[in-house]
């Protein structure tokens, strides 16, 4: 089978590898497509570890086509994802509190186990997470990833129907984001990029308040037309959107991560004690945050703005990922005989 590899030179080469036979509690899937995302350009550069020889892609959706014996949670026929959180302990605190990404046993898809990218995988199958019908499966690739994680961090900002919450970057995790918090959550959007594209199609999504960076006084306006956001998600790489949304927001604000930039962020103690400033970080989701996420997507809340794309295109996606060059998630096509 064709599966998208991680080479020693930060290359990914298209090669043909074999399943292993099935173990205990696993199921086989044979892949729909999987959705490319900014962690799999880190992973291949090897900026989490050497990792060379892992088969990438931890937004992936298959039909699973066979389990072992064991197995009652999917059957044969089903449509399952391939996620970050690919398995945790299962007994730790953190997966016994309703925080299982935390799992200081995780195994990440597409990082530390083989991932979607790929004509087949194999899966935990407790930790693959069923498709509802009505959820195209290119689209679902997107919310395994992007989605659960922008949906998971909109509910870490506890932000309220009516409320003002500043999405900072509004690319392929962003544009999930104010999807979810407009139609879920029912807040008020700004929108902050320094792209044009991703701001008119943030417009034409619903977003209350559009400020494109590079020209705007962003955290002057924010203030001045909100009184202050009272929640900040920022999904930017770049240590300027995080030092950004510290100054958007208001007394009580609440700031959550879920950007990877190589840096740190700058935040004045007296105004975290004195205005009451919160900052935490939202690490994508557990399996029923994706549940959830998936069931919105189903209902039309959210709409995935996503490109099929082939396989053998990895390497110029990453490549139009770093000059931004595209809005939206870029899908590897990994099934054409098959349309979900």
């Amino acid at each position: 089978m064709k599966a998208a590899t991680v080479t020693k030179n930060k290359d990914v080469a298209i090669q043909d590898k074999t399943l292993r036979p099935l173990k205990s509690g696993e199921a086989k899937l044979k892949m729909i497509c999987c959705g490319v995302c900014h962690t799999d350009l880190h992973v291949k550069n090897g900026d989490f570890g050497d990792v060379s020889g892992v088969t990438l892609g931890h937004e992936g959706i298959g039909v699973v086509t066979e389990v072992a014996d064991d197995v009652t949670s999917l059957k044969v026929g089903d449509r399952a994802s391939v996620a970050w959180f690919f398995e945790g302990c299962g007994h730790c605190e953190y997966c016994n509190s309703g925080r299982e990404t935390f799992c200081r046993e995780v195994k990440n898809a597409g990082y530390t186990v083989d991932g979607g990218m790929a004509e087949e995988c194999i899966v935990t199958a407790d930790y693959a997470v069923k498709v509802p019908d009505g959820l195209d499966s290119a689209a679902a690739s997107s919310i395994t990833c992007a989605g659960v994680t922008t949906y998971k961090a909109i509910k870490v900002s506890k932000i309220q129907p009516g409320q003002w919450i500043a999405i900072y970057g509004l690319g392929g995790l962003g544009n999930l984001a104010l999807q979810y918090a407009k139609n879920v959550f029912n807040a008020k959007v700004i929108a902050v990029d320094i792209n044009d594209d991703q701001l008119k199609l943030a417009e034409s999504m619903g977003a209350d308040l559009v400020l494109n960076s590079a020209r705007d006084k962003v955290e002057d306006i924010i203030q001045e037309k909100t009184g202050g956001a009272h929640a900040a998600v920022v999904t930017a790489v770049a240590k300027s959107a995080f030092n950004s949304a510290v100054a958007c927001v208001r007394a009580g604000g609440r700031i959550v991560a879920i950007a990877l930039p190589n840096d740190s962020m700058d935040l004045s103690i007296p105004r975290l004690v004195l205005d009451g400033i919160e900052v935490v970080g939202s690490l994508v989701g557990t399996r029923e945050d994706l549940k959830e996420a998936f069931q919105f997507g189903a209902e039309g809340k959210v709409v995935p703005k996503v490109a099929l794309r082939p396989i053998e295109d990895i390497n110029a996606i990453f490549d139009e990922m770093l000059a931004g060059k595209f809005t939206g998630r870029m899908v590897i096509d990994l099934n054409t005989e098959s349309k979900h």
